[in-house]
């Protein structure tokens, strides 16, 4: 599946073509990026980013996860994708991450949208959670501008390393999409 959202940006689904970029973006953000995922420290060589995608293929055959490799001038700018989605309760939950040069253009925001238009309109979902670290404030900015209700804080939600972090939980309904 690829998706050209404008005349910077495109969506393809991860395959095995995307490996080294995967990794060296993840390299050379890991600093940044190690702030707010988990599994940046297990991410150590290109052999890695090709399990992972791998990974994402065969959710994606078995239980219809998605997962896209966002290019912003055809360059490797970072992910979006669900996790698990709940056929009987039309329900998913989407993650992403940026590098961090990429910061501030809009993308995340765009291709999050494009994400969400295709969830509800050709896979009829019905909720879509978004959760990230309370101070995380950018990637709270996302589920914010697109419409998303904050649901309250899930108090201790994800180990990180050597601490727990508190996630804020936003949801969007079917027709609630700005």
């Amino acid at each position: 599946m690829e998706w050209t959202i404008n005349e910077h940006l495109k969506m393809i689904q991860l395959n095995e073509t995307h490996a080294e970029a995967l990794f060296e973006a993840v390299h050379m953000n890991r600093a940044y990026l190690r702030q707010w995922l988990p599994w940046v420290d297990g991410t150590k060589t290109v052999d890695d980013s090709e399990q992972f995608i791998a990974f994402t293929k065969k959710q994606f055959d078995v239980f219809g996860v998605l997962n896209f490799a966002i290019f912003y001038d055809n360059q490797f700018a970072g992910t979006v994708g669900t996790h698990m989605i709940q056929e009987q309760n039309k329900a998913t939950s989407i993650g992403y991450w940026l590098s961090e040069s990429f910061q501030g253009k809009g993308i995340m925001t765009t291709c999050t949208h494009a994400l969400l238009t295709y969830l509800f309109e050709k896979r009829h979902l019905h909720r879509i959670e978004i959760r990230a670290a309370v101070e995380n404030h950018a990637s709270r900015h996302i589920p914010e501008r697109l419409g998303f209700k904050e649901e309250g804080i899930a108090r201790d939600s994800e180990w990180l390393y050597d601490h727990f972090v508190d996630h804020a939980v936003y949801s969007l309904l079917e027709g609630e999409l700005k």
